[in-house]
C-alpha cells in the first residue's frame, strides 16, 4: 500500500485490508476536549445574545446570566489554550497532525481531489479515492472554517472581554487594536456572533462527512478519532 506524500491518497489496488495509525493520542484527546469547549461556547454565546429573561427582580435572584457569562469565559480560555496547543502539536506530531494548517493548494492533484470529493458528497459521483487522513475537501474546510474561524473568534472575543478592563491595561495592549480595525465594538460583537453560526455549520458538515464516509466509504472514519487507526477494507 502506498500513500501519496502530498494528498495522502491511499493506493488500495492490492485489494488487501490495511490499518494506518493516523491520529496520535494528543490529537484525539484534543479533538474531544475541543468538542466540549465549542458546544459550551455556542450554547452560552447564544444565551448571551438572547438572554433567557430580563432582570426584573433582585440581582441575587436573576444571577443566572452571570453564571452563563462565566461559563462562556471559562470555555473561551480553554478553547484558546487548546488551539495554541494544537498549533504546537502540528510541529511535534506526525505528518497528519499538520495537515489542517497547511493544505497543499499549490498541488493540482489536491485541487482535483477537492472537486472530486465535493461531487462525491453531493451524490454526483459514485466513488472517490481513500485518504489516510483528511480528504482534500475536508482539509480545506478544516483550514478555512476551523483554523481561520478559530483565530477570528478568539481575537474578537478577547477584544470584547478586554473592554471591561479599560485603557492602559494589559488587555488593551493585547487586543486594543481589534476594535479600531473593525470600526467599533458593535462590529466586533456582530462578527463574533456570526462566527458562532459558522462554527455551528462547520460542526454539522464535519459530522456529516465523517459519518457518511464511515457508512458508505471503505475506511473507518468515526472510530479513528477514538483509537487512532483507520482501516481500509477495499479499493473503490
Amino acid at each position: 500500500m502506498k500513500i501519496d506524500n502530498t494528498t495522502y491518497e491511499v493506493d488500495l489496488s492490492d485489494g488487501k485490508c490495511h490499518a494506518i495509525y493516523v491520529w496520535e493520542a494528543p490529537v484525539r484527546v484534543w479533538h474531544w476536549l475541543m468538542v466540549v469547549t465549542m458546544v459550551t461556547m455556542i450554547v452560552t454565546g447564544y444565551l448571551i445574545g438572547r438572554p433567557l429573561s430580563s432582570n426584573m427582580a433582585d440581582t441575587w435572584q436573576t444571577y443566572q446570566f452571570g453564571y452563563i457569562r462565566m461559563l462562556h469565559f471559562i470555555a473561551a480560555f480553554a478553547f484558546t489554550g487548546l488551539f495554541i496547543y494544537r498549533i504546537f502539536w502540528a510541529f511535534m506530531g506526525n505528518r497528519y497532525a499538520r495537515q489542517i494548517f497547511l493544505p497543499p493548494l499549490w498541488s493540482w492533484k489536491f485541487i482535483k481531489g477537492i472537486v472530486n470529493q465535493a461531487l462525491y458528497y453531493l451524490f454526483i459521483k459514485k466513488s472517490a479515492p481513500e485518504y489516510a487522513a483528511h480528504n482534500p475537501l475536508a482539509a480545506v474546510a478544516m483550514f478555512a472554517f476551523f483554523v481561520l474561524g478559530s483565530f477570528g473568534i478568539i481575537i474578537t472575543g478577547f477584544a470584547l472581554y478586554g473592554q471591561a478592563f479599560g485603557a492602559g491595561t494589559g488587555w488593551e495592549t493585547l487586543t486594543g487594536w481589534v476594535i479600531p480595525l473593525f470600526g467599533d465594538s458593535q462590529a466586533v460583537r456582530t462578527t463574533h456572533h456570526a462566527l458562532m453560526y459558522v462554527f455551528c455549520l462547520f460542526m454539522v458538515a464535519h459530522l456529516y462527512m465523517a459519518s457518511r464516509e464511515d457508512i458508505m466509504g471503505g475506511a473507518t472514519e468515526m472510530s479513528a478519532i477514538t483509537n487512532g487507526l483507520r482501516m481500509f477494507k477495499h479499493a473503490k
